[in-house]
């Protein structure tokens, strides 16, 4: 126990040491669909997908895939907003046996390059946004990019002409070629969905996700997700609620989704915990405070996760006093840390307290948590995640962890962890400590409960 501290510090009911037995992330969709047909699983613009319908589109997806050649070894690009063509697009990927690789609509075309490349990206899927498909045309004959798979942000909508003419109205969208280099989603979609299954031998070793990391210095490393890595992750946000009261039911939460789903905090906490919890994912394009507060208090929202300038928006709009947020009942913040102030407003006006957490791309982001309920520290980052082992490296003497108190490189272990970085073995070493934990490079320290506290980095970091 002593070499666990922070075991002492869970609620009754988290246990440290879960069993997680690693499936393919596919049956996630699969279990949802089979126990929740009928129920909500993604509602845009005013239509509602079902999980039966959404596990149908994704069957349709793979086997659209699987014509353009997807299949095990296959790598396909991502290059979407918060709609429902990720969700179904990312699950046609993985039921076709493929490798989804992330793309972000902030990088440059430098970063485009090199990332399909690295990543050995022959087909990509997107959407005909002014905003989007420009930057990926341009790299179809400048790149190893062959085909594009081309959406339409309207057609998932519940009033697709509609919003089709006010979108070209307000030139949001362009015109799409009709080439062999292009394929409409629609089109990729028109089969019966009899895809060829490729059954998951090994979920550890099978590599579900290449997601490149913003990277401290040089151009972006792939961090190799495997099934069991993202399976992990969602098995460990689960365990954290598994208090009495559980605070999360099955089929019966609604989450609302405004982070980009390309970046992996959002991937995992609103789309694979969704699934999950067979919950209704709520998806709006972008952040938009009072349409966020409209869809909490009017669609009894009990999932909100995001960044804490979104917590300060809805805190300090002047709409908030209109709306009664007290359906909440996980809200969690990342991408930097929370402000003490902050967290204490956000528990006053919703009467649920906002958690926050640590984690990277390379940890699926899993990595630390502070309990729902107990014990908390302000300016932690919390505790070790259930099945999470953390210690922290001597900074001046890499071959031994420092005692409890004592300042040093944060190391990582867990079955969230990555494989390693995509093509790039000596990366992979020199990130690894002396006896095999990840070496994160953030400083911090643990206190005698196991609560962390990050004090600086090892590299400084371009943004």
């Amino acid at each position: 126990m002593n070499d666990m501290p922070w075991v002492k510090s869970y609620p009754a009911g988290v246990r440290w040491d879960l069993n997680i037995e690693p499936m393919p992330v596919p049956q996630l969709l699969e279990d949802a669909a089979c126990a929740w047909p009928d129920h909500p699983a993604l509602q845009f613009m005013g239509r509602r997908i079902s999980y039966r319908e959404f596990d149908a589109l994704s069957s349709r997806a793979a086997k659209g895939l699987q014509r353009l050649g997807v299949g095990p070894g296959v790598h396909v690009g991502l290059y979407l907003p918060n709609t429902p063509h990720y969700p179904i697009a990312l699950f046609g990927i993985w039921k076709a046996g493929g490798t989804a690789v992330n793309y972000s609509p902030l990088d440059a075309a430098k970063v485009l390059e090199h990332k399909i490349e690295d990543s050995r990206t022959d087909a990509l899927i997107t959407l005909d946004m002014a905003a989007l498909y420009p930057q990926m045309a341009g790299m179809l004959g400048k790149t190893r990019l062959k085909r594009l798979v081309v959406g339409r942000l309207a057609e998932m909508s519940a009033t697709p002409d509609q919003v089709a003419a006010q979108m070209k109205a307000e030139q949001q969208t362009v015109d799409v070629p009709e080439d062999d280099r292009h394929l409409s989603f629609a089109a990729l979609l028109d089969n019966d969905g009899q895809y060829t299954p490729h059954p998951i031998v090994d979920p550890k070793e099978s590599l579900a996700l290449l997601q490149y990391t913003g990277g401290t210095t040089g151009l972006p490393k792939g961090a190799m997700l495997t099934h069991a890595n993202l399976w992990s992750a969602v098995a460990q946000i689960i365990e954290t609620c598994n208090l009495e009261p559980p605070v999360l039911q099955e089929g019966k939460e609604r989450m609302l989704a405004v982070l980009p789903p390309f970046h992996i905090y959002a991937l995992t906490v609103n789309m694979l915990l969704g699934v999950r919890l067979a919950a209704e994912v709520i998806q709006h394009t972008r952040f938009d405070p009072k349409a966020a507060l409209a869809d909490i208090s009017g669609q009894q929202v009990s999932v909100f996760c995001g960044v804490p300038t979104m917590f300060t928006a809805l805190i300090n709009h002047p709409d908030t006093p209109k709306h009664d947020l007290h359906s909440l009942k996980l809200c969690n913040s990342g991408g930097a840390p929370l402000p003490v102030e902050l967290g204490k407003r956000f528990n006053e006006l919703t009467g649920t307290r906002l958690a926050e957490g640590w984690g990277m791309t390379e940890t699926s982001p899993t990595g630390t948590f502070t309990p729902m309920v107990g014990r908390r520290k302000p300016g932690s980052c919390g505790i070790p995640h259930p099945g999470v082992t953390i210690r922290m490296l001597d900074l001046n003497d890499p071959t031994k962890y420092v005692p409890l108190g004592e300042k040093g490189e944060m190391c990582i272990k867990g079955p969230n962890v990555m494989k390693g970085y995509w093509n790039q073995p000596e990366a992979t070493a020199e990130s690894m400590s002396f006896d095999g934990l990840f070496r994160t490079g953030d400083v911090a320290t643990m206190d005698e409960d196991g609560f962390v506290f990050i004090v600086d980095r090892t590299k400084d970091m371009l943004l």
